[in-house]
């Protein structure tokens, strides 16, 4: 096939590095984000193009290819918005991929790899596929949810200390952590104390919930063997069943058991007599009665992580059919650095290992996002690498870097502050509920206060009731994006004040 890639004169050196084995033809544009259609045609009429079977074009270029395309009679699509991204392009290209007239190629592959993920999640909500799978000992339901290895990977997204929360924050929080992801909504009883009348709004959250879409099980997390028994008729998961309640609970419904006692402060450090303590408790617990049983060796944080995967995957090798659950959200927790990136290993290791269920929660600011990140670490896992698929998890970092620099032919001034003279109205930004709030003050009175998501319409409703000096409104735009960004990271945001702290 032979291919002509657009690009303006600044871009040229990485097109022709990435784009080998294509023609490169270079608009007399510096910047091809500054390209429309009507230009590219001009500019490919007066060198008379032709005998190409595909024009590609940069993804930045604004409008459709299909103007290119109907002018010159040449197949034309929208490459991507970088140059180091066309070696993936041109690939996928060979194997039939379809690109788009409107769409930039590299929105294209998150879109295809998000599909191939969604085809894999639907083909095991399908009716006769559940049904032959929980014919298997290594599936079956959780409330209405089926588990196990022949299931995507499930995220029990725990409500820590729940009875400390009214029921309008338990139903926000549930929700919230439904629409990041989760699959099972884990209620966190508070370690200590015994809390039998909450456990009755077990019923009460689940309905509410339905009455909202979200029919999900409910599972209760408890070593009180009161709130356990309590809860039996309303909890569709037990999670922290171990030696010590084991004979207090016994129930067809499912359970998660953890090598511990509790009340004797008994946990094997060892991984081998850790495993070894777990298929005992297993083996009692099926004697007692248990019928669906899912093992946790519990993940310890760093510095004992390495020992805890070990009795994992100890206990897996020795057991390949059980259904295991690991705390994922502990690790997190436990040590200071962004959650993102531990997310996504510990999924590729759940993956690996076959554990079918991950627990976690979003208690501190550090781990806020958590649900959402561990599911996106989930999808990406149901590819062999999880590399250059169209989707991933870096936020803070980038894959490849392209620094842009312009010739220079104007005079060159240093800049210089100048004193400012302040004016009399100024502003106020802080968040509140997703949005950036900004109150107007002169003196001490409150003039207006603007609500927004996007700094553009904050910073012209301003203009619009508001007469400031240029170099006013450059501070608020700096100080509006620097709010947006908080509000993508879930970050806190003070006016003045830096998001991130220097590290290198």
């Amino acid at each position: 096939m032979k291919i002509l890639l657009v690009t303006g004169i600044l871009a040229e050196p990485l097109v022709r590095k990435y784009g080998k084995g294509c023609d490169v033809f270079v608009c007399p544009v510096s910047v091809a984000a500054f390209f429309t259609p009507k230009m590219i045609i001009n500019c490919l009429k007066k060198a008379r193009i032709k005998d190409y079977d595909l024009i590609l074009i940069p993804g930045l270029v604004r409008g459709s290819a299909q103007e290119i395309e109907d002018s010159l009679g040449i197949p034309t699509f929208k490459g991507p918005r970088n140059a180091s991204d066309l070696p993936q392009v041109l690939e996928a290209l060979k194997k039939g991929f379809k690109l788009s007239k409107e769409t930039p190629a590299d929105d294209l592959f998150e879109i295809d790899a998000l599909k191939k993920v969604k085809d894999i999640k639907n083909k095991t909500k399908n009716k006769r596929y559940i049904e032959k799978a929980l014919k298997k000992p290594y599936n079956f339901l959780i409330g209405s949810l089926p588990v196990g290895l022949d299931f995507p990977q499930r995220i029990v997204a725990e409500i820590v200390d729940a009875p400390k929360l009214n029921f309008e924050e338990l139903l926000n929080k549930a929700l919230y952590y439904l629409k990041s992801g989760a699959d099972i909504i884990d209620i966190g009883l508070v370690s200590g104390e015994e809390h039998l009348e909450f456990v009755e709004t077990i019923p009460e959250l689940r309905d509410a919930l339905k009455e909202l879409g979200h029919d999900v099980p409910i599972s209760l997390d408890s070593l009180n063997p009161r709130e356990l028994e309590k809860a039996l008729d309303f909890a569709d998961l037990f999670l922290s069943v171990d030696e010590s309640n084991l004979e207090a609970l016994v129930t067809e419904k499912p359970v998660v058991l953890i090598p511990t006692n509790q009340k004797t402060g008994y946990f094997p450090t060892n991984p081998q007599k850790r495993a070894e303590f777990l298929e005992k408790l297993k083996e009692r617990a099926a004697s007692l009665g248990y019928k669906r049983i899912i093992l946790d060796l519990i993940l310890e944080h760093v510095p004992n992580l390495a020992r805890s995967i070990s009795a994992f995957q100890l206990y897996r090798e020795r057991h390949g059919n059980d259904i295991l659950l690991a705390g994922v959200g502990n690790v997190v927790e436990m040590i200071d650095a962004d959650s993102v990136g531990i997310n996504a290993l510990l999924a590729g290791v759940a993956r690996e290992l076959n554990i079918s269920l991950l627990l976690t929660t979003e208690v501190s600011p550090k781990c806020r996002g958590s649900v959402k990140e561990l599911r996106r670490a989930l999808d990406m896992t149901f590819f062999d690498v999880p590399k250059d698929l169209g989707f991933d998890l870096l936020i803070l970092k980038e894959k490849k870097s392209e620094n842009v620099t312009y010739k220079v032919e104007s005079p060159i001034l240093n800049a210089r502050e100048k004193g400012v003279k302040l004016e009399e109205i100024y502003f106020r930004i802080f968040l509140k509920d997703e949005k950036i709030w900004v109150i107007a003050h002169k003196g001490t009175e409150q003039l207006l206060t603007i609500v927004g998501e996007e700094p553009n319409a904050i910073i012209d409703t301003i203009l619009e009731h508001f007469d400031i000096s240029p170099r006013h409104a450059f501070y608020l735009g700096r100080e509006l994006e620097k709010a947006k960004t908080a509000l993508k990271l879930k970050r806190s945001y003070l006016q003045e004040s830096e998001l991130f702290k220097e590290f290198y």
